[in-house]
């Protein structure tokens, strides 16, 4: 009883907040129980952007949950809208985030340099004609429509062919049905056919890393998890930063949108292609590489190395952007992006803030009692000691070039090298005492400035989070609820 209050409830506030009033939306009225994948074009730069549609597929089971045809969620740049032709009424909302989207943040975008990107929709298989509608947010958050088009589901330019193309399906955990399930596929990348086995393993050890953590620890049983493999001519992945070329199914590479860790597949046809073998909610495209990096698309993919030391965290880390729309925590890494929060503006993702309002914070249910709105926890002086460091390592290397150049012996070399040591274990010291002053917050819920990419004006949940950093191996409460609910958006009765 619980989960079906839960899925009309969803349901309902969806009708609200689209203004469609009236009966529910019956999945029976208006769909088969087979997926359409919509194949796009996105071309542009960061002032112009052009959609085109490429092909139409019919694939096998639609595997969301049929009583959520509304989302509830307002995320994602863009939205998915289908309309029943006959009645013009909305029978399927989603949103999603593309690459393209993040390109257009990128300097090459903003100095004119337009690229075209693929992008895929999956949507419910219509009964009837529809009318396709795609929108995208403005600097605002506003969505305008950019796309539309005609859908007959009868008509002879939707392909029909069979969707087993014999590649290797591992069911790895089967918890019950599609419908009522979140539906995970993990594609193989960079794996020869002689590491089939090796593949099997690392989709069990992801999956293992995944239930190792809450939520999903506790909601495991609302996972069915598949791993599809095409065996690639070579292993691993192109690393172009390090002049290293390799031959696989899907092209993944490093150095995405200009940034040496950041990885992306644009082979997107094909990697849709390989996963409508299985019912999915969520894609991993798993790397069989040792190299650190990701990256993770909402309602996209989610892509990771299979073997780095902390491939773990990072997976985990990408799979919530693509699978439950969090936002980057951590804002002092350099990225391609300029300007990806506009200033004044609340960003859509469910654990960082503008803090626009002080006395509504987002999260406000979670809030620990009596804590500061903003919280102070001594970034101002972490940050400008931070700063000392830095300033500290450049001038003992630049100290240290010079005596090697002034031909100096050992000892005056390793003189230089503790004089600075020393100054670094002080800065360290006095970093320690401030940490320690605020240690009381660790566990709370607050309002913790940087976030987002920005050190000032964007503000995170708690002190530590799997989307901030590696430092402690879980979500904070903030990303675990927004992942919750997302499970539950997919499996609830």
């Amino acid at each position: 009883m619980k989960c079906f209050l839960a899925s009309a409830v969803i349901v309902l506030s969806s009708l609200a907040l689209f203004g469609q009033a009236g009966p529910a939306l019956a999945f029976d009225d208006y769909f088969i129980d087979r997926a359409m994948r919509i194949d796009l074009y996105q071309i542009g730069d960061a002032k112009e952007e052009i959609i085109t549609l490429d092909k139409i597929y019919q694939e096998g089971t639609w595997p969301e949950n049929p009583n959520n045809l509304l989302e509830p969620f307002n995320n994602g740049s863009y939205a998915v809208k289908l309309y029943d032709l006959a009645s013009d009424r909305m029978i399927y909302w989603r949103g999603f985030n593309s690459i393209f989207d993040e390109y257009r943040t990128t300097t090459p975008a903003l100095n004119g340099v337009k690229r075209t990107y693929q992008r895929s929709i999956h949507v419910p298989y219509p009964k009837h004609p529809v009318r396709l509608v795609i929108e995208s947010r403005d600097r605002k958050n506003v969505l305008h429509p950019i796309f539309e088009q005609k859908v007959d589901p009868d008509g002879v330019d939707v392909i029909k062919e069979r969707v087993n193309a014999g590649d290797l399906i591992y069911p790895a955990l089967k918890s019950g049905d599609p419908h009522r399930s979140v539906d995970l596929a993990f594609i193989a990348e960079g794996y020869t056919a002689a590491e089939q086995d090796k593949f099997k393993s690392d989709v069990d050890r992801f999956a293992g890393y995944l239930f190792n953590l809450e939520p999903y620890k506790k909601l495991k049983n609302k996972f069915n998890i598949y791993g599809v493999m095409r065996p690639s001519p070579e292993s691993a992945m192109d690393e172009p930063q390090q002049h290293v070329f390799k031959k696989t199914i899907l092209n993944a590479s490093f150095n995405a949108l200009g940034t040496d860790r950041y990885m992306l597949t644009e082979e997107n046809r094909l990697l849709r292609a390989i996963a409508g073998q299985v019912p999915y909610d969520a894609l991993v495209v798993l790397v069989n590489s040792k190299r650190y990096g990701g990256g993770g698309i909402y309602n996209d993919f989610c892509i990771t190395t299979a073997d780095n030391a902390i491939s773990n965290k990072v997976f985990v880390h990408e799979f919530g952007h693509s699978f439950a729309g969090l936002a980057d925590e951590y804002y002092s890494s350099d990225v391609a992006y300029n300007d990806f929060y506009p200033k004044g503006v609340e960003p859509l993702e469910p654990n960082i803030t503008a803090l626009l309002d002080p006395t509504h914070v987002k999260w406000q249910d979670l809030l620990s009692p009596g804590i500061g709105v903003p919280t102070e926890y001594g970034k101002n002086q972490l940050e400008s000691l931070q700063a000392e460091r830095s300033r500290n390592n450049q001038e003992m290397r630049k100290e240290t070039e010079q005596a090697k150049q002034n031909k100096a012996s050992d000892a005056d070399l390793k003189a230089i090298q503790d004089k600075y040591a020393a100054k670094g274990k002080e800065i360290d010291a006095k970093m320690a005492a401030i940490r320690q002053q605020y240690a009381d917050l660790a566990d709370k819920v607050g309002v913790f400035e940087g976030a987002g990419y920005a050190s000032r004006g964007l503000y995170r949940p708690m002190m530590n989070c799997l989307m901030f950093s590696n430092a402690k191996d879980e979500f904070c409460l903030v990303c675990q609820k927004a992942i919750a609910r997302m499970i539950e958006y997919y499996s609830g009765q």
